[in-house]
């Protein structure tokens, strides 16, 4: 089994032979966000088998970015996905994309790998718009492993008998922005989380990469530091768990 972050939130998960990409982000600009570190992923990082969307937010949910992927592939977003984001009927029509809407507890069978979608605490929600509402996800990917892909995410109470026993986790540990509100992980509380789960190994995401215009120079802790806080949180509220932080593009065996 082996990992590769593309930033953000998009990783590639490979295991038993089959690709699973998660919340693919593939532009160097969105909106109000730059990419500030890593290259742009190559062509390769849009192949894959089946791609996981965990929420309906431009940076995770990015149309651009599934226009990308070839045709056939399989897409799981959230429920009510296609009534909520404007051109996701029409792109995946386009680009023959094989979409299935989930809810927490549905299962999507990928070859020898099953995919179990999972509660996450954040707004599901195309934002700015509504009054349309989606579940925010999780999923928990099991073929030789059992890797759990967070998504974004709170932390609460019933974390790890909703997610159920895994080896892998995928967390978020930062934002992109100096402050994180209600729904999110910061380094803290993700390494609570991997105590929880009882995970063998973590991989931090969903820092360092995209930053506001004009913000590099305020607060850039905020930008640079999770992946390296969540280690040490890690080592104190989960010390059996092995983190793993690759660079932008770089696979990992966890």
């Amino acid at each position: 089994m082996e990992i590769t972050w593309w930033g953000h939130a998009t990783a590639t998960v490979v295991d038993s032979g089959v690709r699973v990409l998660t919340d693919p982000l593939f532009v160097r600009r969105l909106a109000h966000l730059r990419r500030r570190r890593g290259a742009l992923p190559p062509p390769e990082a849009a192949v894959a088998d089946v791609v996981l969307v965990s929420h309906l937010h431009a940076d995770h949910l990015h149309l651009p970015s599934l226009a990308r992927l070839a045709p056939g592939t399989a897409l799981v977003v959230p429920r009510g996905a296609a009534g909520a984001v404007r051109g996701l009927r029409r792109l995946a029509a386009e680009h023959r994309l094989r979409v299935t809407e989930a809810a927490p507890g549905d299962e999507v069978a990928v070859g020898e790998v099953r995919v179990r979608a999972v509660r996450a605490e954040h707004d599901g929600r195309r934002l700015p718009c509504g009054p349309h509402r989606s579940p925010a996800l999780g999923y928990v990917v099991r073929g030789t492993a059992r890797t759990y892909f967070a998504g974004d995410t709170g932390l609460f109470a019933s974390m790890a008998d909703e997610v159920g026993p895994v080896d892998v986790a995928l967390l978020p540990v930062g934002g992109w922005g100096p402050f994180l509100g209600r729904g999110h992980l910061d380094a803290a509380r993700a390494a609570r989380a991997l105590a929880r789960l009882g995970a063998r190994s973590a991989v931090p995401v969903h820092y360092g990469t995209y930053w506001p215009i004009g913000m590099d120079a305020v607060r850039p802790h905020e930008f640079h530091a999770p992946g390296e806080e969540f280690a040490r949180q890690a080592a104190r509220y989960a010390p059996g768990a092995a983190v793993h932080r690759p660079a932008h593009g770089e696979p990992v065996l966890p």
